[in-house]
């Protein structure tokens, strides 16, 4: 996950408007496309290779930079299409804002509309969409994986005579097997419970919401908005925003592991620890993002030394 704009509404010195990159396995999303993102991607080392764009809603720090990055792609020789996905009635904004140029795109540029609970599929993973409460249609994002396989026993399968190759990968992938003496080894001697997936939960512009507790329930990493402090708590409720500590307690209830905040009001430009201070007294594993951050998100049930079993 790369951090390519985190400030609200106008761009600061040190902060873009909107967008987080987010890879897995070589399938790269863009979630948020905001005025400039095009630069922040070439600057941060992301590259154009992304095949879906998610936008959460329609104020303009949030999806403005769609028409720049889809010249410059063109103008790169892009062939391969690219899918934009946004919340129902955002279709014909997106399709005039991705005609604009006057010259075709080089690349087919499909727009589609979600609603709420309806996912993009991947191999092993779904990005499903979620309500959100703004000042007008909005969604938020969790890119939920697959159940994965129990941890396999490989002393324990060596014990009993299983060669390795193979067989250790069928019966991982829930086979029985047959040894050349004639006894046959089943999955549940060897394999443990069933382990969860990641989830990562983005969600845009949004007041606290329950949604977005059930949403990232147990989530290995939230990032939620977080665009005032306390102090101006009145006015994060009039204009659709959470408050630092406001995204705190959503990630306490929900129980995640890991909580960064985003989406810094430029109020805070010179002062952007007061917001990651209010977040940590309520729920201490928070982190503030920055442009040009990275970060990595592993397995809760993770070896230090096989951060990927």
């Amino acid at each position: 996950m790369t951090f390519l704009g985190t400030a609200s509404s106008r761009p600061t010195v040190s902060r873009n408007v909107s967008s987080l990159a987010l890879k897995r396995e070589g399938r790269l999303f863009l979630l948020d496309c905001g005025e400039g993102t095009q630069r922040q991607m070439m600057r941060y080392g992301v590259g154009f290779s992304v095949g879906d764009i998610l936008v959460t809603h329609l104020h303009s720090d949030h999806y403005l930079g769609l028409a720049g990055l889809l010249r410059t792609m063109s103008l790169q020789g892009r062939e391969e299409p690219l899918r934009i996905w946004a919340p129902c009635g955002a279709g014909e904004t997106l399709r005039a804002l991705r005609d604009l140029g006057g010259d075709r795109l080089a690349f087919d540029a499909t727009v589609h509309e979600l609603r709420a609970g309806e996912a993009v599929e991947g191999e092993g993973f779904r990005v499903e969409a979620f309500a959100t409460e703004h000042t007008r249609r909005s969604l938020g994002y969790a890119l939920i994986e697959d159940t994965r396989p129990g941890r396999f026993d490989v002393t324990a399968a060596r014990e009993l005579g299983v060669p390795e190759g193979p067989l250790f990968g069928r019966l991982h992938r829930g086979e029985s097997v047959d040894l050349e003496d004639g006894r046959r080894v089943r999955p549940a001697e060897l394999v443990g419970p069933p382990r969860p997936g990641r989830r990562v939960v983005y969600t845009g512009d949004t007041r606290p919401s329950p949604e977005t507790v059930r949403i990232s329930r147990d989530a290995d990493l939230l990032v939620h908005e977080a665009t005032f402090t306390e102090e101006e708590r009145g006015r994060a409720r009039d204009t659709g925003h959470s408050t630092a500590a406001d995204a705190a307690r959503i990630a306490r209830d929900a129980g995640v592991r890991r909580l960064v905040l985003t989406h810094v009001s430029a109020r805070y430009a010179e002062r952007p620890a007061q917001l990651l201070e209010e977040a940590r007294a309520v729920f201490q594993p928070a982190e503030l993002a920055r442009d040009g951050w990275s970060t990595d998100v592993s397995f809760a049930d993770a070896d230090p030394g096989n951060p990927d079993p």
